[in-house]
């Protein structure tokens, strides 16, 4: 991982809201669950994909040259992709791989069972008498 996922304060703030994970271009992208591709083209220049899941959350994949189309089903691992060599957001190539529901943007990490982790205070240990 070159750069982890952090949002910024508010939603209209800069911030990295995505996961970068570094692959040279060329290499094969893979959906992270089942679902249909909701866009596969061009935007600002780079590839996107896409993928809208069953259960409300939305991945996102870029730069990508997509070997998918809009409204394909796919399955979890299914190849949709190459990377793109397009620079400028990372300094060698990365995947941007970036998890939304509705409009807010969560940690892809969560997806493999890791993200922000949140430590709850210790409480004692409750006495009775």
């Amino acid at each position: 991982m070159l750069r982890g996922f952090a949002p910024p304060a508010r939603p209209w703030l800069a911030g990295h809201r995505g996961t970068d994970l570094a692959a040279p271009p060329g290499t094969e992208v893979r959906a992270a669950g089942a679902g249909t591709v909701g866009y596969a083209g061009p935007l600002a220049g780079r590839g996107v994909v896409t993928v809208l899941h069953d259960d409300g959350l939305r991945t996102t994949y870029l730069p990508v040259t997509p070997s998918v189309r809009r409204g394909q089903a796919v399955e979890r691992n299914q190849v949709i992709g190459a990377l793109q060599d397009v620079p400028g957001h990372c300094p060698a190539g990365c995947l941007h791989w970036g998890l939304l529901r509705g409009r807010l943007y969560l940690d892809p990490l969560l997806l493999l069972g890791r993200g922000q982790v949140r430590l709850l205070p210790l409480r004692p240990a409750r006495r009775d008498g």
